[in-house]
């Protein structure tokens, strides 16, 4: 007779998962049963790790912000005399539509954030520093303090507002125009 292989579950492998069914199911779904379920494990090992529902919640939030921000740090580096074509980077990376994943998740962080006052703060702390990182890119081009703002703000509003949309369909050259629209912001 076959052994059967025991699966474990460290608190970041709870985490990950649970952030897979929050891009899927939005926190709704983020149902302990269900969750152990799917993880192939009991109830028993997510409370080993976890006091309640609300400690995975807050666990989420925080590896969601934490990356978020990491992540933008990251991108809005530039060695100097580069600002340039790292603002063109960064419109790049941020308006490709390779992460779909990504998006969704984004997405599911935002519609929680309405209902839930620890959600909301987790946003807002990344956009602030998404506007904050990009300000300060755009500082660092020479910009004045104002112009430099709004073209952060300006960046992060295209950013979002076109993972939104399915405007691909309605501009036979989509190439041009998303060039068109990263020098607005950048130049």
């Amino acid at each position: 007779m076959e052994a059967k292989t025991r699966v474990t579950l460290d608190r970041n492998s709870w985490v990950r998962a649970a952030i897979e069914v929050l891009a899927d199911q939005g926190v709704d779904g983020l149902r302990v049963e269900v969750l152990a379920k799917q993880c192939g494990v009991t109830k028993g090992s997510f409370y080993w790790h976890f006091k309640d529902r609300r400690d995975l919640l807050d666990a989420v939030l925080h590896t969601w912000k934490d990356g978020r921000i990491r992540d933008i740090v990251k991108q809005t580096r530039a060695e100097p005399g580069k600002e340039l074509p790292q603002v063109y980077h960064v419109i790049e990376v941020y308006s490709a539509n390779r992460n779909r994943k990504g998006i969704l998740i984004e997405l599911a962080v935002r519609d929680w954030a309405r209902r839930d006052p620890a959600a909301h703060r987790a946003v807002e702390e990344v956009d602030r520093k998404r506007i904050e990182c990009g300000k300060e890119l755009f500082l660092r081009l020479g910009l004045p303090d104002d112009e430099a703002a709004a073209r952060s703000l300006l960046l992060y509003a295209y950013v979002f507002g076109q993972s939104l949309m399915v405007y691909d369909r309605h501009d036979e050259n989509v190439v041009r125009l998303k060039q068109l629209i990263a020098d607005r912001i950048a130049r």
